[in-house]
């Protein structure tokens, strides 16, 4: 009877997506040839920390995602063969445009819901485009309907999405060198508005701070 009740609860579990989905591994990006490769470098012990601050886009392996909430940084720990460093997102923040308030990096799986892929065509706009369909602009017009609300990206798309984001994530904890990936940080200005960004880095191997111009 139990057992039964158990099979019962896994087929319903399995039947709500629970366990259809492996946990998502952080894999970060891969490492360039080197430091130089980047646009920021700075000496760390004995380790070298590179940057690219990318602002509102969001690189992962299979192509830019993108979000309006977080800026990102990709961020690369260059050392020596069989070199180690411990690795927290919370090592990092950043100041932008010379601003008193100083942004700390926030977990990767609080950007997951501001995602979005600039690569990604709702069927309806796609539908709309083909057969030449052209706008009323009736909504929010007096007397005109209620402008409809932008299609949402299918549950399997968006899932996919954020899956990218997450394997570009920093991995965390200690880890072999080279490694890379992206550290992401809450800020709703447009790209650009940004003129000078400071990257701080306070972590197991020292400090530091990389300067952006743009």
């Amino acid at each position: 009877m139990l057992y039964s009740r158990i099979s019962r609860l896994t087929v319903l579990l399995f039947g709500a997506g629970l366990f259809a989905q492996p946990p998502t591994e952080i894999q970060g990006l891969p490492v360039r040839a080197g430091a130089a490769d980047y646009q920021n470098q700075a000496q760390v012990g004995k380790i070298m920390l590179a940057a690219d601050f990318v602002g509102h886009s969001v690189p992962t392996i299979q192509g830019p995602l993108s979000s309006e909430d977080y800026v990102s940084v990709e961020v690369a720990f260059l050392g020596a063969p069989d070199s180690k460093v411990k690795i927290s997102f919370e090592d990092f923040s950043v100041r932008i445009n010379g601003k008193k308030t100083v942004i700390p990096s926030q977990q990767y799986g609080l950007v997951m819901k501001s995602l979005s892929d600039p690569e990604w065509i709702s069927p309806v706009v796609e539908e709309s485009k083909s057969k030449g369909g052209v706008s009323t602009g009736g909504g929010g017009g007096a007397g005109g309907d209620p402008k409809p609300s932008p299609p949402k990206m299918p549950f399997p798309l968006r899932r996919a999405m954020e899956q990218r984001a997450q394997k570009a994530a920093l991995p965390e904890g200690e880890r072999p060198l080279p490694i890379a990936g992206l550290v992401f940080f809450p800020y709703r200005g447009k790209d650009q508005s940004i003129q000078i960004v400071e990257l701080n880095y306070a972590g197991a191997a020292g400090k530091a701070t990389l300067t952006f111009r743009r």
